[in-house]
């Protein structure tokens, strides 16, 4: 039978045939899981709850220094707290296992308290994704007084540390900072530095200077433009002084020695001559016009100087005189005039090409200059730019840290204290009763199972079909004895013997 397929009525026939020895199971399995409640050690679970209060000043105004997850900070405060390190004064303080502390390690204690604490976290509300809001921590003991003092204990340590650990980041945090900040303003001050020197150096040749040049270098080729014109025209007026005033000395000279000289007249025939020249050319407004009339007009001066000298002369006879004539020592005044102007303009043309040539080499190492700037610039404002973040970083670091000073940040209170459990957690009389029920139940079907996998008896068609390998003719139903009764009773009847039994052979 244990060989063939079971169909679900095969099953159903073995709880027929064996449903007392089941239900006798099921019946002794509560008592028993019952009575396992009186013999068991009581435990007593003692729970608090811890909530995370979020900070007072809003994370837009003051920014939290420690990001950690809740969740690994909770881990890791876990794993500080249940240590050797923590629990073992709490295990000799409250005295927790009197009889082993000296039977057995420290470790072993240790190990044992760790196993009767237990930190779960509560899960936040599916429709708020902020995080850890909190946690539980239980703790279990056989006497409900050294549960509530070891979960205070654990849970005091745990508000403790946290702010500890908060406190010691944010003091880290912003000694690094410091450091870094202090690291940041020396780079500061060597590019200021450079930057400095650098336009000491170059000064005039930067790149904000490139347009002031160019404006300059227009100015002083516009000056020494009208400086040359100057110039030009003060060696004209110099030739032709100096052309006149040897006319008139060669003239006068021929008068004192008693020649015909050339009259005045002529002269100013001469010069209005040339005016008439002049202006053929030339515009009234042309320099050597207006030069040429102020000649004549002095010519004319001095003819009429001469007439009156000469009327004067012939008046009073007097001595002959030997000096130059006016009109010679103006036009000598006039040639050294013109010798200071042409110095003057000859002179500054020297100062404005110097001017021009320096402004010149300005403009062409402009580009070489303001690659180098543009260098040391970008390393400034890259050292400017890291100080101001270190700074900005160190004060908000700062702040926080007095934030945490003053318990005003992110941290953990306590909502509920750890209870003083009134029944035992474990175990549980109704839990251990349908335990009871189930494991009678399955002792019972197992055993059921067991039973008929040894049971060789052929039952059914089936079975003996499966067994001998031939099919079955007829079935004969079992014959079950009566008892006396029954059969004097049945004396009177007279049935054949085999009329209920059915034969079956195969050829």
């Amino acid at each position: 039978m244990t060989r063939r397929e079971l169909t679900p009525a095969d099953y159903i026939a073995m709880l027929r045939r064996h449903w007392v020895l089941i239900l006798i199971f099921t019946i002794v399995g509560p008592p028993l899981g019952y009575g396992l409640t009186k013999i068991l050690p009581a435990k007593y679970t003692s729970q608090t709850l811890v909530l995370v209060q979020p900070p007072t000043v809003s994370a837009k105004i003051v920014e939290q220094v420690d990001t950690v997850d809740l969740g690994q900070r909770l881990a890791s405060l876990q794993q500080q707290i249940l240590s050797r390190t923590r629990l073992e004064p709490i295990i000799r303080q409250l005295n927790l296992f009197p009889t082993d502390i000296n039977r057995i390690s420290m470790d072993q204690l240790v190990a044992r308290l760790q196993k009767d604490v237990d930190v779960s976290p509560v899960q936040a509300m599916a429709e708020t994704d902020s995080g850890l809001p909190g946690f539980f921590v239980n703790v279990t003991m056989s006497k409900p007084q050294t549960a509530q003092a070891v979960c205070t204990a654990v849970t005091s340590m745990f508000i403790e540390e946290s702010l500890k650990l908060q406190n010691q980041r944010s003091a880290q945090t912003t000694d690094f900072l410091s450091q870094q900040l202090t690291n940041a303003k020396a780079a500061l001050d060597a590019q200021d530095a450079k930057l400095a020197d650098f336009k000491i150096r170059y000064l005039g040749t930067l790149p904000d200077d490139e347009q002031t040049n160019l404006s300059l270098l227009n100015g002083f080729n516009t000056q020494l433009d009208s400086v040359t014109q100057a110039l030009a025209r003060a060696q004209q007026d110099k030739s032709f002084s100096e052309s006149l005033l040897e006319q008139q000395r060669a003239a006068w000279q021929e008068s004192e020695a008693g020649n015909n000289p050339l009259s005045l007249e002529q002269q100013l025939a001469a010069l209005q001559q040339n005016l008439i020249s002049l202006r053929a050319r030339y515009t009234d407004d042309y320099p050597d016009v207006i030069k040429a009339e102020s000649n004549i007009a002095a010519l004319q001066k001095q003819i009429a100087i001469s007439d009156k000298a000469a009327q004067a002369v012939s008046a009073s006879k007097p001595k002959k005189v030997v000096a130059e004539p006016a009109s010679i020592t103006q036009l000598r005044a006039q040639v050294l005039n013109d010798d200071q102007m042409i110095a003057a303009d000859t002179q500054a043309q020297e100062k404005l090409r110097k001017q021009i040539d320096l402004y010149e080499s300005r403009v062409q190492s402009s580009p070489v200059v303001e690659e180098k700037y543009k260098e040391l610039t970008r390393g400034y404002q890259t050292a400017l730019d890291s100080y101001n973040d270190l700074l900005k970083k160190r004060d908000a670091s700062v702040m926080a840290q007095q934030l945490n000073a003053q318990q005003d940040g992110e941290q953990f209170y306590l909502l509920d204290p750890a209870n003083l459990p009134d029944t035992p957690s474990f175990p549980k009389p109704i839990q251990f009763t349908l335990g009871g029920l189930a494991g009678g139940l399955g002792l019972g079907l197992a055993l059921v199972f067991a039973l008929e996998m040894k049971d060789t008896s052929m039952r059914t068609e089936r079975d003996v079909e499966f067994v001998l390998h031939l099919p079955v003719l007829a079935m004969i139903p079992t014959v079950v004895p009566d008892s006396g009764k029954v059969r004097l009773a049945a004396v009177g009847k007279s049935p054949s013997v085999d009329s209920g039994l059915g034969v079956g052979a195969r050829a």
